[in-house]
């Protein structure tokens, strides 16, 4: 019998001899899209990823970035041996490699260690560097809760939008996104759907050659705004502020359903009652917008049907972003637009596949026992790593396991989380492809499988398809799926429960129940949930009650604004938001020189009027700064900022940066009002010019 350690390649694997096989696989990352793929294998090697013609929303298309995904894998610098830390973490990095053997000794014998004092020294650390439920916490939350390590609450894209989603309609559900194609109204909001959300603009174009009129809403004026047929450019943070001033509109002109607010909500009066204190004059003023653009999108609004809204996770990164997410996603039961397929909004739709996941059966929660571990949140990482033990923190982190991530890149005011990772008593490991910032400060380097190397299962959050990913290539190198380090892992540290012996394909056949037919999603490579086409006509929300909740919900201001915060504008008077580059996927990709090579270097935007007001010109080297920190950038004077807020695009590894430094440099911990999340976009600072000559000088 073939053991769960030498099977990680699957036997069904394609075994060419020059003809091309064709292999279903599942875009990984953390997109709405989850792409259908189709990897053209040869002799071995993958030649060609393409987007599943077939599958409906994939239709063949896919983003530049993933359409090169095959020169991520066979990336020259890809890791693939385990490296063990040679110098100080104060130095340069210097890394000599080792056999897994003597890794996993070596690991397991420091995490023995530690849990011995306290298994809640041990801190897991990961995110969505592959969106799968076998490579991201299937095995490894079985290893995690059998040790007792710390918890993490994994807040640093969307759990302020999720937290409120759940308390408005009970889970994190919308609109089905084929029927956007049929709407006469769109709002695009907090969304540059043409870089980040691809396929639901296809969708959206086709509404717009139909008829349908879309409306941009964002500070930003993105390559989305650019071919909408209007852009409302808000200050950060004031999202909410408009959404008031739509419903005062929509009340005082009663562009209302009624019936639909009697039958399906609760807490209307309440709301009622806070909208009409938001008439249009200041809504604008606290908007940074005119009081006609209130006016006229809430006249549109309130007169369309069918009329959606496809909200996005940018507008909630800021202290008051739950509540505005909340007030947003109500805003289709005052005109009753969820009566139609075409109506309503779609934020998420990964509360659709809640019923038909078993992620007991993949995480095994039974194996932790005794008192539950505490819960570490993923944003304010920085902080945490700072901490003493103490009787309320707990005991300080002594490991950090990280995979799925690069949270020195990403988290948030990355000066602490640098100097976090640099102590010489934390013991981090990490799992990765490649030499990425956080991997950089580990003392042991894991080398993981792609994509392509292994087996996977994936939901969406974009649309409602379950998908499968196939096994392209046997794993280059030494490279090991997550699923199996976590295996040999558990092994080393002497875990003997069978769960561990559990191969990637009994995993996956585990993560669904019974509606879900594993044999169906291999032979076609997705299955669509069964689901009514306008979920909400008759109300039904999966609240506890079936209505939609209304009450508790208002506009919350920003940690950082010139109206909430006037004495730190005065020396900080720029709102700075932080969006991704086009090419890149949160810190993904950073390191494809082809898709590096189209960004070009990291960018700060700024108006013509700001630029000038600080004698600074385009092209020019600028650091950005606050009391946080300081990056140093080019300056890029471009329309697509408003004047009063600079857009610094991300996320660039920190090592690629003029001085070793990213956007994250001078963003905050602060957390939002609903669901913990960080508040990257809610962040004031200031320009001035800079050369090289400074920085020799200091």
């Amino acid at each position: 019998m073939t053991s769960a350690a030498d099977n990680f390649f699957s036997p069904s694997a394609p075994q060419t001899h020059g003809a091309i096989q064709i292999v279903k696989g599942a875009c990984p990352h953390d997109c709405p899209d989850t792409c259908a793929l189709r990897i053209s294998v040869q002799d071995g090697r993958v030649v060609k990823v393409q987007g599943a013609a077939e599958h409906p929303s994939t239709h063949g298309a896919l983003c530049t970035k993933v359409s090169r995904y095959a020169e991520r894998t066979y990336h020259a610098e890809r890791v693939l041996q385990p490296l063990k830390r040679v110098s100080a973490k104060t130095e340069p990095p210097r890394f000599e490699p080792v056999s897994w053997a003597e890794a996993l000794a070596d690991i397991a014998a420091k995490l023995g260690q530690i849990a011995a004092r306290d298994p809640q020294a041990v801190l897991p650390y990961s995110y969505a560097g592959t969106m799968g439920l076998v490579q991201g916490e299937g095995m490894a939350a079985r290893f995690f809760n059998r040790l007792g390590a710390s918890r993490l609450d994994r807040t640093i894209c969307a759990s302020a939008g999720a937290a409120a989603l759940t308390a408005t309609y009970g889970h994190k559900v919308g609109m089905h996104l084929p029927y956007f194609a049929e709407s006469q109204l769109i709002l695009i909001w907090g969304s540059n759907s043409i870089a980040s959300n691809l396929h639901f603009w296809t969708f959206a174009n086709q509404a717009k050659r139909a008829g349908a009129k879309l409306i941009c809403i964002d500070p930003r004026k993105t390559e989305t705004a650019d071919k909408c047929h209007q852009h409302i450019a808000l200050l950060p943070g004031t999202d909410g502020a408009l959404a008031l001033g739509l419903m005062h509109e929509l009340i005082t002109h009663d562009w209302l359903d009624h019936d639909y607010l009697r039958q399906h909500v609760d807490g209307w009066e309440e709301l009622r009652a806070k909208a009409l204190q938001w008439p249009p004059a200041r809504t604008a003023e606290v908007c940074g917008i005119s009081v006609d653009e209130v006016t006229q999108l809430a006249r549109d609004y309130g007169n369309t049907r069918p009329a959606a809204i496809r909200l996005n996770y940018g507008m909630q990164r800021v202290r008051g972003g739950g509540n505005a997410v909340r007030l947003i996603a109500l805003l289709p039961c005052l005109t009753g637009a969820w009566r139609t397929r075409a109506g309503g909004l779609l934020l998420s739709s990964s509360g659709w596949f809640a019923p038909f996941k078993n992620m007991a059966a993949l995480e095994r929660p039974e194996l932790a026992t005794g008192a539950t571990p505490r819960l570490l949140n993923m944003s304010t990482i920085g902080d945490d790593l700072l901490r003493e033990s103490d009787p309320v923190f707990g005991p300080k982190v002594e490991a950090l396991i990280v995979y799925n991530s690069n949270p020195v890149a990403v988290a948030p005011e990355s000066p602490k989380v640098v100097r976090g990772f640099q102590r010489a008593d934390l013991f981090t490991v990490v799992l990765e492809h490649f030499m990425t910032d956080t991997a950089d400060l580990a003392d042991y380097v894991l080398p993981a499988t792609t994509q392509l190397e292994h087996l996977d299962v994936h939901t969406s959050y974009g649309h409602t398809d379950v998908l499968i990913n196939e096994q392209a290539i046997a794993p280059l190198g030494q490279a090991k799926p997550n699923t199996q380090i976590f295996r040999e892992l558990a092994a080393a540290m002497g875990f003997t429960e069978a769960c561990f012996a559990e191969t990637d394909e009994q995993l996956a056949r585990q993560a669904f129940s019974a509606e879900i037919d594993f044999e169906a999603l291999r032979a076609q490579g997705w299955q669509s949930l069964p689901l009514a086409e306008a979920p909400f006509a008759q109300g039904g929300f999966p609240t506890a009650n079936g209505r939609a909740q209304a009450a508790g919900c208002d506009y919350v201001a920003n940690y950082e604004s010139r109206a909430s915060s006037p004495e730190l504008a005065q020396r900080y008077p720029l709102a700075m938001i932080s969006p991704p580059a086009r090419n890149f996927l949160n810190s993904s990709f950073v390191n494809v020189k082809s898709l590096r090579d189209i960004e070009g270097e990291p960018l700060v935007e700024v108006h013509a009027e700001d630029a000038a007001a600080r004698g600074l010109t385009d092209a020019s080297m600028v650091r950005v700064f606050n009391d946080r920190g300081s990056y140093v950038c080019r300056l890029r004077v471009s329309p697509r900022a408003r004047p009063g807020v600079v857009n610094g695009l991300g996320v660039w590894w920190r090592k690629l940066g003029v001085q070793g430094s990213n956007v994250n440099e001078v963003t905050h911990q602060g957390l939002t009002d609903l669901g913990a999340a960080p508040s990257f976009y809610d962040c004031l600072v200031e320009l001035q010019a800079w050369s090289p000559a400074e920085a020799s000088a200091g």
